[in-house]
Order: C-alpha cells, then sequence, then structure tokens
C-alpha cells in the first residue's frame, strides 16, 4: 500500500504539491489525471523518491520513503516499473539490450540465459515476441509502448507506473495498450498507476480516479462517479480532454 499524507512541495515562489492526501491500494489501478502543471509527475517522482517533500511523507509498504537510507531506496525501486511517456528506448540499443538494461545493472548477477529467457517471456506478455533484434527506429509508435513496458516489467515489479501511455496513439493502438494495462494487472496481481489526460483510457482501466486541482486531490471516486458528476471543475476539465 502507498500512503500520501499532506504532501506539500513547492520551486521557489511556485507552489505546486499544496496538501496531497492520497490511498494508493495493493492490487488496484489508480488512474491520476488533471491539468498539465497541476503536478501529476511531481507527485510521482515523490513515491519513487526523485524528489523530497517539504511537509508531509510518502509511506511504501509502511517505510517512509525520505527516511529510507540509499541502499533501501535502491532496493524499494527494484520493485517499481515505470513505462515512461515517450516510452525512453536508447536509439543505440536493440530491443533486447533495452530491456535487459535493468537487469545488467542489478546487483544480482544473472547469467546470459537467464537474460534471455526473462527478454523472451516479457514481449510474449506484451504481444511482441521476435523483434529481440530490432532497433528502436524499426518500430511503431504502438511497438515501442509495449517494448518500454516490457522493459519496465522485466523486473517483475510490485508497482508499475504508467505515464501517458496512449499519448500519440491512435485510437485502436490506445484501445489495445488499455487492454494491454488492465490484462497485465490482472496477471501479475500488480498496483498500478496511471498518469493520463485520455478519458478513454479512464473508462478502461480504472478502478479508482484521482483528479489533482491546484496541488491537491480535488476528487477520488470510480470512473462512473466522475463522469456523471456535476461538479462544476470536473465537467470543464472531462469537456476539454475529451
Amino acid at each position: 500500500m502507498i500512503e500520501i499524507k499532506n504532501l506539500h512541495k513547492s520551486f521557489g515562489a511556485n507552489k505546486v504539491l499544496q496538501g496531497i492526501n492520497l490511498d494508493i491500494d495493493t492490487g488496484e489501478t489508480l488512474v491520476i489525471i488533471g491539468r498539465s502543471g497541476c503536478g501529476k509527475s511531481v507527485l510521482i517522482k515523490h513515491i519513487v523518491g526523485l524528489l523530497y517533500p517539504d511537509e508531509g511523507y510518502v509511506n511504501v509498504e509502511g517505510r517512509k520513503v525520505d527516511e529510507l537510507t540509499m541502499k533501501e531506496l535502491y532496493n524499494l525501486r527494484s520493485k517499481f516499473g515505470f513505462l515512461f511517456q515517450g516510452s525512453a528506448l536508447f536509439d543505440s540499443m536493440t530491443v533486447e539490450e533495452n530491456i535487459s538494461l535493468p537487469l545488467e545493472e542489478s546487483k544480482i548477477k544473472f547469467s546470459r540465459t537467464e537474460i534471455d529467457k526473462k527478454v523472451a517471456e516479457k514481449l510474449e506478455m506484451v504481444g511482441m515476441s521476435g523483434v529481440q533484434k530490432l532497433k528502436p527506429a524499426e518500430l511503431s509508435g504502438g511497438m515501442k509502448k509495449r517494448v518500454g513496458l516490457a522493459r519496465a516489467l522485466i523486473t517483475d515489479p510490485d508497482y508499475v507506473f504508467y505515464d501517458e501511455p496512449t499519448t500519440g496513439l491512435d485510437p485502436i493502438m490506445s484501445d489495445s495498450i488499455d487492454e494491454l494495462i488492465k490484462e497485465l494487472t490482472d496477471k501479475l496481481n500488480s498496483t498500478s498507476i496511471v498518469v493520463t489526460h485520455d478519458m478513454y483510457s479512464v473508462k478502461n482501466v480504472a478502478d479508482r480516479v484521482a483528479m489533482m486541482h491546484e496541488g491537491k486531490i480535488y476528487f477520488t471516486g470510480t470512473p462512473v462517479e466522475l463522469l456523471s458528476s456535476t461538479d462544476k471543475i470536473i465537467k470543464e476539465f472531462i469537456q476539454r480532454t475529451e
């Protein structure tokens, strides 16, 4: 379980997080929405220990992230998988080299046979078998997302973060990625945190939605509760994103 309490973060005079309170339950898919610049990425960076709060705290599995030693923080991060918005694949590396990088950098020493097996398993899991030797330039946008997801899953994480997973994809590929997120969450019993502007993804994948507004959590509830809300701010956000 991830517990966020009274989280504040400012950058100079810019107050980005102004008292975030949010619990993320084990095994759920939480979708975080909000206007650009509302602090979604800043919030995620606090969970993984890339930023530390000015006030408040983030608890992951009962430990305050900002109180962990560097060794403990690295151990915690090994439980996280991250699908970046632009997939963040290294152009000079093949697909298998990109996916295996977290294993190569791990303190646990894996044999070449073990690495090759894990890469093949994750590629099959995301529907991309047989592309190990291709370079990112040979892949479509949707294929890059899938390879990025395979890399996020290579360490068998307990928590998977998806940063705008359907941005830049056509509707058919977006639906395919949404279905993959749901399938993997069920299959791996992982906790999924999805940051998105895509209301179709909200409808498709969310168990629960958290909407950020002016540095706080403005709404939490189911997709149905969000879409049926009569609140002016929520309605305006939905109308702008649909």
